[in-house]
């Protein structure tokens, strides 16, 4: 018999986005758990770590959001085809939470003029050399017409396309990268990824 998975956290996109959005490509039925922020300090000490999201599988927690992602995509098929690809796509993965550290940064500054300032660093310089070399990552598989690796997407193209959605940056972020822009969209138009944003577009 099939695990039951409850993920929980937040009633927003956050952490929790690219583990839904795993589920619901794979077609995969989950618990979608979603708490008000005025519980979040009744419930904290009963979480494995004190912080959200965390999945139950059959009731066992599991938590930390990539780990958790990692864990949904080689459940549904969305890790890779073999072991090394599997490796090639966490590295890529690990690539751009080094690219998200300069968010975090963001968050932390008090001072909104500070903020706007590091914001605009962040992306016109920081963020640069990261896309551009997504970018060419891109185009060695299949000439960027396609997705990260192989001819299928893997969870490694949600992660991407989940970091680009964050709202922190603008719908220009990819004006300068064709092939990214490409494959935004193309992720965006796969058909369970549509129906999972079109369902939640209050939400999103």
């Amino acid at each position: 018999m099939a695990p039951h998975f409850k993920l929980v956290y937040f009633d927003l996109p956050g952490r929790a986005e690219l583990i839904r959005w795993i589920f619901a490509y794979a077609g995969q039925e989950f618990e979608d758990f979603r708490i008000n922020r005025a519980d979040w300090p009744a419930l904290k000490p009963k979480t494995p770590t004190g912080k959200l999201p965390y999945l139950e599988v059959d009731g066992k927690p599991l938590p930390e959001s990539i780990a958790i992602a990692r864990f949904a995509a080689r459940e549904t098929g969305l890790a890779g085809k073999d072991n090394f690809e599997s490796a090639r796509i966490d590295a890529l993965v690990d690539y751009l939470g080094d690219a998200q550290k300069g968010l975090q940064a963001l968050r932390a500054e008090p001072d909104e003029k500070k903020k706007a300032a590091l914001k605009e660093e962040y992306i016109k310089v920081g963020l640069q050399p990261y896309l551009q070399e997504l970018e060419r990552h891109l185009e060695a598989n299949n000439n960027g017409k396609g997705f990260l690796f192989g001819s299928e997407p893997t969870w490694a193209d949600f992660a991407l396309t989940v970091f680009v959605d964050n709202p922190a940056f603008d719908t220009t972020l990819l004006d300068n990268y064709a092939l990214l822009n490409a494959h935004h969209k193309r992720v965006h138009e796969l058909k369970p990824i549509k129906e999972w944003l079109q369902k939640h577009s209050a939400k999103a």
